[in-house]
């Protein structure tokens, strides 16, 4: 015999689904109108916005040149937030980035301290080249990151809301830049990997970037718009085999749970927030294609952006040339069979 829903629960589906069209019909403006000015690069601009609805920030990792920190601009203006940036280097200091007390002094000739806030006050903030800062400033960005506050003096100092970090970052192979400490990455939602255009999206780069006009973007909601997207994304059902599968595949990654490729080839894995970050993330991959529910193949297409900075190899792993990307597609491929 089956169960009847209640008028409250079908009244809250349909609120829902409304509410999901509404978001559908917002999302599909965003990436027209990002696709004005960031040619190609169709999954970097996907796995950028996702990590957006979600609530969270993206680490974009790649070389010079690629766009990165147009695309994030571009995210920025379309998306109707306020954002600052800052290009971070060798002497940059967490003042720099917090924000300072300062000294004033008033008519009576008394003195007191006043806060000055820096530009991490801001909605959507742009880390340029993260890993080209020092640890001791990389880490300024630790609290504001999970708390969404900074305490300076003492004082504690609330962020705007939403709140939102864009890194990118240059590959550590380069020569100046310092890896980010692992609970750094791991505030990260994903890391999105950022490759070299396709033939064709760079002849149309070319062709678009080099006249006496550019293609010009413009906002399409505010930041009202986007909290009620990441809320509702928060709102929509999972089942029990996705939250299996995102359990299961979290936990094949750690060494000591039954995994021989795992317990060979890593040294540390995944903690509970990337699955945490993978349930979010595939809600919002299930919006972003139309959907009102995440599927196990939303899980397996999140599995590398979600669980490749959270992870290290072992150093025999390292010698023989494996990477984390190896470990994660073989666990991927397990769990598909």
């Amino acid at each position: 015999m089956g169960v009847m829903k209640s008028t409250d629960d079908a009244t809250d589906d349909k609120a829902i689904i409304a509410a999901a069209e509404k978001a559908l019909g917002e999302i599909a403006l965003i990436r027209k109108e990002v696709g004005k000015v960031i040619f190609g690069q169709e999954s970097v601009v996907e796995q950028t916005m996702l990590a957006v609805l979600s609530g969270g920030h993206a680490l974009l990792v790649g070389v010079p040149g690629l766009a990165k920190t147009k695309l994030v601009s571009t995210l920025g203006t379309v998306l109707g937030l306020n954002s600052s940036r800052i290009q971070f280097t060798p002497d940059l200091m967490p003042s720099d980035i917090l924000g300072s007390e300062v000294m004033d002094q008033d008519e009576n000739g008394r003195r007191s301290f006043r806060f000055v806030p820096g530009p991490i006050f801001t909605q959507l903030l742009m880390a340029d080249e993260i890993n080209r800062a020092s640890p001791r400033t990389q880490s300024a960005l630790l609290q504001a990151m999970q708390e969404y506050h900074v305490t300076v003096a003492g004082q504690r100092n609330d962020l705007p809301q939403p709140f939102h970090v864009l890194a990118t970052q240059n590959p550590l192979e380069q020569e100046g830049t310092y890896p980010l400490p692992e609970a750094q990455l791991d505030r990260f939602l994903m890391q999105v990997d950022v490759g070299y255009p396709e033939l064709a999206a760079e002849r149309q780069i070319l062709l678009e970037t080099t006249g006496t006009r550019e293609n010009e973007v413009h906002g399409v909601i505010d930041a009202r718009q986007l909290q009620d997207i990441q809320h509702l994304i928060r709102q929509m059902p999972v089942s029990e085999k996705v939250v299996d599968a995102i359990l299961s595949l979290v936990r094949s990654a750690r060494p000591g749970n039954g995994n021989d490729a795992t317990d060979r080839h890593v040294a540390w894995g995944p903690g509970p927030r990337a699955g945490q970050s993978l349930m979010l993330c595939a809600r919002a991959r299930a919006l972003y294609d139309g959907r009102l529910a995440p599927s196990i193949d939303d899980i397996m297409a999140l599995a590398e952006p979600v669980l490749q900075h959270r992870m290290a190899l072992t150093f025999s792993a390292r010698a023989e040339g494996m990477t984390v990307r190896d470990v994660i597609t073989g666990l991927v491929k397990q769990a598909k069979a």
